[in-house]
C-alpha cells in the first residue's frame, strides 16, 4: 500500500510509505519503488517494525517503509 505526501520547494520532493504484515512483502513493494527510481531522485529511507498480540494471543507484525524522493 502506497500514500504520496508532497510539499513545494525548488526540488518537488514526494514521500512513498509502504506498510505489510511480512517483511519480505514490504521487501517486494520497496525494491519495484525503488526499481523506477534513478539514483538522483532517491534521498532517504526509513524503516520501521511494530509488534503486538491480537485478543487470542497471537503476535501481529506491521513492516514500515518510508521512502522520500524527488519528483
Amino acid at each position: 500500500m502506497r500514500k504520496g505526501v508532497t510539499w513545494g520547494g525548488a526540488d518537488l520532493l514526494k514521500v512513498a510509505v509502504f506498510d505489510e504484515e511480512h517483511e519480505k512483502d514490504l521487501e517486494g513493494e520497496v525494491n519495484d519503488f525503488l526499481a523506477k527510481l534513478s539514483d538522483e531522485q532517491f534521498v532517504e529511507i526509513k524503516y520501521s517494525v511494530a509488534a503486538t498480540c491480537d485478543g487470542i494471543g497471537e503476535q501481529v507484525y506491521c513492516f514500515s517503509a518510508l521512502i522520500l524522493y524527488r519528483a
